[in-house]
């Protein structure tokens, strides 16, 4: 038979989720590709493929691309500074500040070229990426990430109280206003770029501004990105600010800003949710955003991970760029480890760390089913992959294909990274 010319598989040490708790790893398989999907695992290749162009990378290790649920693209600039501040102190001392020079095209190109090329060539296939109020910068960071070949959600941010007066839109009217025209600006100019609503978070959101923003989710059909329960402070001033709510959660729900059929959301953080706003997230099918490195830098907490693990949530991670300090997803696979190990020792000992396959799974398929079937090499699932070259990494023993992806997990250098893939697309 032809084969499609989409058709081919890369040979190595493959691992890759199959659910929360099972990590399949083989130690020389074949991985088909065909026409942009996974056909899946073989030791050897089927005869029905035979001929078809084979990537001989062994023996690295292949795993499925993570998916960056929740970051910040403006914030990269800072990355790595000013990490004695909590959230709201941090956000007006240096985050605020740092995003109003997006004003300037000219800074937003340069500040946006790094970004973009860095996290090409980083372990993130997908993301989930905030921009800022300004529009003509958005349009700038989405044609940027366009050319990457990186299959990403890219928020302008909607933002009209509590600001400063250099980052803060003049009205709901005008937020609005700008959101319809950016929307309008970028309607079928992107392949791998699409938008997503991103009101900051409900205390920068006037209510006249929510209603607005809840009337563009329904006429665009967009999905939604925000934040959640990040800061005990931060959970105390939006009470003040929407007396009439019960939990956070309600002050985007009464909106219809909080999941539902037709408006898939992300919400990151989630460290102090209620009981009432858990059930809230899984009725109405929230993913959760769990970004340990951010919530450690910025001294909020640590979510319980475990706890909606268990109950069947929908949770991936997020590097939270810049309160988190790495644009790595393999080192937020490790701190996401690390702090429930804290939290099982020091808070509550009734939820039990998260282990390596658990973590993994939230990087990949765990994130990645907010893009669809993402995430894993299963049959159907898009052929997202990174080829991890580990032979620098000296030691005297064996050690399983397991093993070596747990060791670079905790190494966390993307310096191993020599292949990635994208729907099939070779991005190097």
């Amino acid at each position: 038979m032809t084969q499609n010319p989409t058709t081919f598989a890369l040979k190595g040490a493959v691992c890759f989720s199959t659910d929360s708790r099972h990590l399949t790893c083989l130690e020389d398989a074949y991985l088909v590709c065909q026409d942009g999907r996974s056909v899946g695992v073989f030791p050897k290749l089927p005869e029905y493929f035979s001929g078809i162009p084979v990537r001989n990378v062994s023996p690295c290790l292949i795993i499925p691309g993570m998916t960056d649920l929740h970051l910040h693209a403006p914030q990269y600039a800072f990355h790595g500074m000013y990490m004695d501040l909590e959230l709201l102190d941090w956000l007006n001392t240096v985050t605020f500040p740092e995003e109003s020079r997006y004003s300037d095209p000219d800074y937003a190109a340069k500040a946006y070229t790094i970004f973009a090329d860095d996290i090409k060539k980083s372990a993130t296939t997908r993301a989930s990426v905030f921009g800022t109020l300004h529009v003509e910068a958005t349009e700038l960071l989405m044609d940027l990430m366009e050319k990457t070949g990186l299959r990403t959600f890219i928020g302008k941010v909607n933002m009209d109280r509590n600001g400063s007066a250099a980052l803060q839109e003049k009205s709901a009217v005008v937020s609005v206003r700008d959101t319809v025209r950016w929307l309008t600006d970028t309607a079928g100019k992107y392949e791998n770029v699409k938008p997503i609503l991103t009101p900051r978070f409900t205390p920068s959101c006037t209510d006249e501004l929510m209603t607005g923003l809840a009337e563009i989710q329904r006429t665009y059909c967009l999905p939604v990105q925000s934040h959640l329960s990040e800061n005990r402070s931060e959970i105390a001033w939006v009470k003040e600010l929407c007396p009439g709510t019960s939990f956070y959660g309600e002050a985007y729900d009464q909106f219809g800003l909080f999941g539902g059929e037709n408006c898939p959301t992300i919400m990151a953080h989630c460290v102090y949710s209620s009981d009432a706003e858990i059930s809230l997230m899984k009725k109405r099918g929230i993913f959760i955003a769990h970004c340990p490195q951010s919530n450690t830098n910025l001294s909020s907490g640590i979510a319980p991970a475990r706890r909606y693990l268990d109950e069947g949530l929908h949770i991936g991670l997020g590097t939270d760029i810049a309160g988190g300090h790495s644009l790595s997803m393999l080192r937020a696979v490790a701190d996401a480890i690390q702090v429930s190990k804290l939290r099982w020792r020091l808070v509550d000992d009734t939820l039990k760390p998260l282990s390596l396959e658990e973590a993994f799974y939230m990087a990949t398929m765990g994130g990645g089913a907010f893009f669809g079937k993402v995430g894993s090499f299963l049959e159907g699932y898009e052929f997202d992959a990174l080829i991890l070259d580990d032979s620098s990494l000296r030691h005297p023993q064996h050690l399983s294909a397991r093993e070596r992806l747990e060791r670079l997990v905790y190494l966390s250098d993307d310096h191993c990274i020599t292949g990635k893939y994208v729907s099939g697309n070779k991005i190097f």
